[in-house]
């Protein structure tokens, strides 16, 4: 089992920034890609932007330029820098890690993008 803790939600301006942080803790095995995936109200679970144990990236469209992701690999970190937010980018984050055979997920963490 592993344990995802986040943190770095919360309420910006548009145009703002914020950074999301992941920690897994608990893994029995190597830990692949880490990644953020998000669900605004009404919609589905999208992803917004993932990262490889070999630092290998992809991002949604609607992202690309404005978020990068990174990973700490000694300490099973994955974040998420947001800038130059969007209302439309407001939902509940949920960071994603996957191991060989596993994917596990956090609790979600709220952003929210004042207009």
């Amino acid at each position: 089992q592993v344990q995802l803790v986040e943190s770095g939600g919360g309420l910006v301006q548009a145009g703002g920034s914020l950074r999301l942080s992941c920690a897994a803790s608990g893994s029995r095995f190597s830990i692949n890609a880490m990644g953020w995936y998000r669900q605004a109200p009404g919609k589905q679970r999208e992803l917004v932007a993932r990262i490889t144990s070999g630092g290998s990236t992809n991002y949604a469209d609607s992202v690309k330029g404005r978020f990068t992701i990174s990973r700490d690999n000694a300490k099973n970190t994955v974040y998420l820098q947001m800038n130059s937010l969007k209302p439309e980018d407001t939902a509940v984050y949920y960071c994603n890690v996957m191991t060989n055979s596993y994917t596990f997920w956090g609790q979600g963490t709220q952003v929210t993008v004042s207009s």
